[in-house]
């Protein structure tokens, strides 16, 4: 059995004794996950980080929240450009607002619990047993590897797609009002683009596509947001929403876009610009 160090004080190692992946506890949990993320592309589980570190979970957060680039902008959601050519029935039309903001990992502090949870190698390989992975790598992206999303009252992140293939996320503060997180299990496929769904759900007319998922502080999400359209509904209230973005890839060395890093971050490093020589895409899919 592995030492769990740092960990064992974050994590509900009653539920998740994440040191023995062979026992049962995590056996059954990496067996549900699987099954819920092959079924609808999305799973929780809940409680994992120890309920008594809620507060500083939500206190940490606020902290890091100043930090966060804000822009509102008008997107589609395949987050390509506006002045993309597209067929006049293209859901890619469609125009949304994009409220939500973003602290990047270079003004997250390492000695915060999200941080440490993010690089540790027990918690990777948990998250990497559960999406059946044989390996997962902290996204090299300088930015972008561990994010805090923002959003403020009268805010929201809209509709969208996942340039990544799993996303694993954690809820450090709810909003008062909304903020709730809506998604459509698998709508489009590696094979298809289901573009006629897709529209229906933009215009308000698919809500039999989307499900309503509420989250708690310390519940870890685990989900497959490459296929599934999702969002964050509107905020309201005086308190922000805030969730931790934990990104991973499946091949090392894997850097954000140019044009993506600065829509998010309003900056990029050099790391980006010579990272764009080298992209490489894993499909066909629109953004």
């Amino acid at each position: 059995m592995a030492t769990m160090g740092v960990l064992d004080e974050i994590v509900d190692t009653v539920r998740y004794p994440l040191a023995d992946p062979s026992g049962p506890e995590v056996r059954a949990a990496v067996s549900r996950a699987r099954s819920e993320l092959t079924d609808s592309g999305c799973t929780v589980l809940r409680g994992f980080v120890r309920p008594e570190l809620a507060e500083t979970l939500r206190v940490q957060g606020e902290q890091m929240a100043p930090h966060a680039h804000h822009e509102v902008e008008q997107v589609n959601a395949y987050n390509i450009p506006l002045d993309t050519a597209l067929p006049q029935n293209h859901p890619g039309r469609i125009v949304l607002m994009r409220g939500n903001a973003f602290v990047p990992r270079d003004r997250i502090p390492t000695d915060a619990l999200i941080h440490q949870l993010y690089v540790d190698g027990l918690f990777q390989a948990f998250v990497a047993q559960c999406f059946g992975l044989a390996e997962l790598h902290e996204f090299a992206d300088p930015l972008a590897g561990l994010c805090l999303n923002v959003v403020a009252s009268g805010s929201s992140h809209p509709w969208h797609f996942d340039t990544n293939e799993f996303t694993v996320s954690m809820l450090t503060q709810p909003a008062e009002v909304g903020g709730i997180f809506e998604y459509c299990p698998n709508i489009r496929t590696p094979e298809d683009e289901h573009f006629d769904d897709v529209r229906a759900v933009l215009t308000g007319s698919g809500r039999r596509f989307v499900r309503r998922l509420e989250l708690r502080p310390g519940d870890l999400q685990l989900f497959r947001g490459r296929f599934s359209l999702h969002r964050v509904s509107p905020v309201g209230g005086a308190r922000q929403r805030h969730t931790a973005i934990f990104a991973y890839t499946d091949r090392p060395g894997i850097i954000g876009t140019v044009e993506r890093t600065r829509q998010l971050f309003g900056r990029v490093l050099e790391d980006h610009v010579v990272a764009a020589a080298d992209a490489v895409r894993g499909d066909r899919l629109l953004d």
